[in-house]
């Protein structure tokens, strides 16, 4: 190779190596090549695909084996007569449970009439807990425990009918007890499971979870004022009362105790709180006394809060009160709203009657109630609550202005009138004597025969008064009366809303 040519291949040598030097250069200063010490990269693993969460569910099985050898299916018999019998398959009531088709006699023979129901142990030497109204009737009670063809006697050692709890005894043992719960710490939402003997199907379990919380059912006015049921899709049937609602850790948190028959899977269990309130009674007495105040509340709705300017909703509404009944002889009046229980705060009724009740009777208590905007305070002595205590023809003219635009029409009192509904000259106000359909009255409750004796604090002694007390209302206001129903011997507030 000439000279010439040498010269030329070191050229072009020397410019490719300039632009692989640039190159690097830009390179790096953009970012593109990463800085550091030359090393060996290997190369990425594929990226795994996510893991699909698997779905726990709880053990139910292990529960069933430590939670049904504590249950017991509990018959019992009792003697009535053949009407009483075809009196009770004619009128079945979902309260009741499982008796087994009978058929009834025709005669007044006395007859055995069977029961079925469940119960489970709350203790080795044979106490059990079921409910009131499986073994309220019963002559003889005997009770089996799974996979036992005995059947073991048992006795009443104590009832309560107020929150249909029962307490019995069953002989021998020793049993295995089952631990009592909280259920108050129960959410809804949170698993249970329900033990007990549906249709004489003995140690049945069905599984669900919490449905609601505090609900009331109306199911007698023996029971009115202490329902609190918990209410569960675990599947409950007649003769499920009396079984355990167990949570997961295998704690008794209620006592299978209704069903609404007319849907499905809508069962309710007593909170096993309450039960656990009131054995200590049972045990050593065999029933429950209570303290008493003597009024009939209610909790606090919109119409109230806006026709009593009350500034919220907590507190217990004093509807009426038992004539010379503790709360009345301390002071208190329709239309307060008691907000406290010996410095307690009381936020519904429900609490009012729990701090009550759980007293016994004789106590002296600080009642701290709302009137006209001010806080008052009253000592009560309670009296002893009784079982099931709670709480015609017309001439004049009619008025046709401030009642008629409420839908009523009402009379003044007279001697026929009061003669009718036993009425004493201490009784005033005005007789309603018709409620239009569909008016503003009608919504609010208001019924023939109703005597309504207060319009907004002021007292109504005739028609005339009303008229007074009624004229000039503005449409959409709230209107509080105050009515006296003579056939239930009770009074309470109504409150109207004004078209």
């Amino acid at each position: 190779m000439d000279r010439l040519s040498v010269r030329r291949l070191f050229s072009l040598g020397a410019v490719a190596a300039a632009g692989v030097t640039l190159g690097v250069v830009l390179t790096g200063g953009l970012g593109i090549t990463p800085r550091g010490d030359a090393q060996r990269v290997e190369a990425p693993a594929a990226a795994a695909a996510p893991a699909t969460a698997r779905m726990e569910f709880p053990d139910f099985a292990s529960l069933a084996d430590r939670i049904v050898p504590s249950v017991i299916s509990v018959y019992t018999t009792d003697i009535v007569s053949g009407q009483e019998l075809r009196r009770f398959h004619r009128n079945m009531d979902p309260f009741e449970f499982f008796f087994g088709p009978n058929i009834a006699p025709r005669d007044d023979t006395p007859r055995q009439r069977q029961g079925a129901g469940s119960g489970f142990f709350i203790s080795a030497d044979g106490l059990a807990l079921t409910n009131n109204h499986v073994v309220e009737n019963a002559d003889k009670i005997h009770v089996q425990l799974a996979n036992d063809d005995r059947r073991l006697k048992a006795t009443i050692v104590g009832r309560d009918p107020a929150t249909d709890i029962a307490l019995i005894k069953v002989e021998g043992g020793p049993f295995a007890p089952l631990a009592l719960g909280d259920s108050d710490a129960l959410r809804v939402g949170e698993w249970v499971m329900a033990v007990g003997n549906p249709l004489n199907m003995d140690h049945t379990v069905t599984v669900g979870v919490v449905s609601a919380k505090g609900r009331s059912l109306g199911l007698s006015e023996v029971t009115a004022s202490f329902e609190n049921f918990i209410q569960t899709d675990a599947a409950i049937n007649l003769g499920n009362s009396g079984g355990p609602l167990v949570n997961l850790r295998g704690e008794v948190v209620g006592i299978n105790s209704a069903i609404n028959a007319a849907g499905q899977n809508l069962g309710f269990a007593v909170p096993i709180n309450v039960a656990k309130q009131i054995l200590p009674q049972l045990q050593s007495s065999g029933r429950v006394v209570r303290g008493y105040l003597g009024v009939m509340v209610r909790n606090i709705d919109e119409r109230t809060q806006k026709a009593f300017n009350l500034a919220n909703r907590e507190g217990a509404f004093v509807d009426d009160l038992e004539k010379e009944g503790p709360a009345e002889k301390a002071g208190l009046k329709a239309g307060d709203v008691i907000v406290a229980v010996n410095g307690e705060k009381v936020s519904e009724t429900r609490q009012l009657i729990s701090k009550v009740s759980s007293l016994p009777p004789g106590s002296k208590v600080k009642i701290d109630a709302l009137r006209d905007g001010k806080t008052r305070s009253f000592t009560v002595t309670l009296a002893e609550r009784k079982a099931g205590s709670v709480p015609a023809e017309t001439t004049g003219d009619v008025d046709a202005t401030g009642a008629g635009k409420l839908g009523l029409e009402i009379a003044d009192l007279t001697p026929r009138t009061r003669r009718s509904f036993e009425l004493g000259p201490e009784v005033s106000g005005v007789l309603v004597t018709q409620v239009e359909p569909l008016s503003a009255a009608a919504e609010a409750g208001l019924r023939r025969g109703d005597l309504i004796t207060e319009v907004n604090g002021r007292e109504i002694r005739s028609v005339e008064d009303f008229t007074g007390a009624v004229k000039g209302l503005k449409s959409g206001s709230y209107t509080r009366m105050y009515v006296y129903r003579p056939q239930f011997d009770r009074g309470s507030y109504v409150i109207v809303e004004v078209p």
